[in-house]
């Protein structure tokens, strides 16, 4: 009974996105905190099938337009849309369904087990008949993680690194085809770090819009279809990395010298600060 209910109540779950469809849109964007402009005047289109990094300096606003393109900040200005609708027209169980948003950092007040955490994220799904891929969703995603290990581990117990793995996983096992990923590099060792964005590279190549905030520019280069550089809450520069990642407009937006040397193998970019030669050496 009480599952009839359920998925009489259920949203209707997204379709698979068409390669390139926009699932998210901002036009003219701009959010406010604290009295403070933040963010102003930002165009910035999601598509399926690609990876989007969004980089810049400390306090550039990439946290904030990350959580404006989740829905989680209202606009001061301007407009977005997820999935061609404006956000509120979903209601909240419909945008679970179709973004999904992994914060900066993870707490917990309660001693919920990694397997605990990461069946968390197929909350959205009850009552619909993906519901019955819940445990196939849990095990992909802490495999793909390299966290099913640990899977009766209580997350309070886990490194700072464990940790973020642990949400990306939980992040994963959602399934929205939107994920809007802050950071999800920052306390992972380097093999780690390749592992994660190996993992969304494999997401975008399975026809989701992947959006991660990098501080490591040659990750980004590495690894993203493109990728916005936010400077002074604007977007200063948008487009693949080869176009964006250039010495003179780097060294302008992070106010430091920086050089941008091509791989001798592979040509990806390696970004890099420049730094004056140690005496002796």
């Amino acid at each position: 009974m009480i599952g009839r209910l359920l998925r009489a109540r259920a949203p209707e779950p997204p379709a698979r996105p068409a390669p390139g469809e926009p699932l998210a849109e901002a036009v003219s964007l701009g959010v406010d905190l604290g009295g403070r402009a933040v963010l102003t005047g930002v165009d910035l289109t999601v598509r399926a099938g690609e990876l989007l990094a969004l980089v810049g300096p400390n306090g550039a606003g990439k946290s904030t337009l990350l959580a404006a393109l989740a829905a989680d900040l209202p606009p001061a200005a301007g407009t977005l849309t997820i999935a061609g609708r404006p956000p509120g027209a979903w209601g909240a169980r419909g945008l679970a369904l179709r973004r999904a948003l992994l914060p900066q950092s993870a707490t917990l007040a309660f001693p919920f087990t990694v397997a605990e955490v990461v069946r968390m994220g197929r909350a959205p799904w009850a009552g619909t008949p993906a519901e019955d891929e819940d445990e196939a969703a849990v095990a992909e995603a802490m495999a793909a993680t390299e966290v099913t290990p640990f899977a009766a581990r209580p997350f309070s117990a886990l490194s700072g690194g464990e940790r973020a793995r642990v949400a990306l996983a939980r992040v994963l096992a959602q399934r929205a085809p939107l994920l809007l990923l802050d950071e999800p590099t920052a306390a992972l060792d380097l093999r780690h770090q390749e592992l994660v964005l190996g993992v969304c590279r494999a997401r975008a190549a399975a026809g989701d819009a992947v959006v991660v905030v990098l501080h490591d520019l040659g990750l980004a280069a590495a690894h993203a279809d493109r990728a916005a550089v936010l400077h002074g809450g604007r977007v200063a520069a948008d487009g693949p990395p080869e176009a964006v990642f250039t010495e003179e407009s780097l060294s302008r937006v992070y106010q430091h010298p920086v050089e941008v040397l091509p791989h001798p193998e592979t040509g990806v970019r390696l970004v890099v600060p420049r730094r004056v030669a140690r005496s002796g050496r």
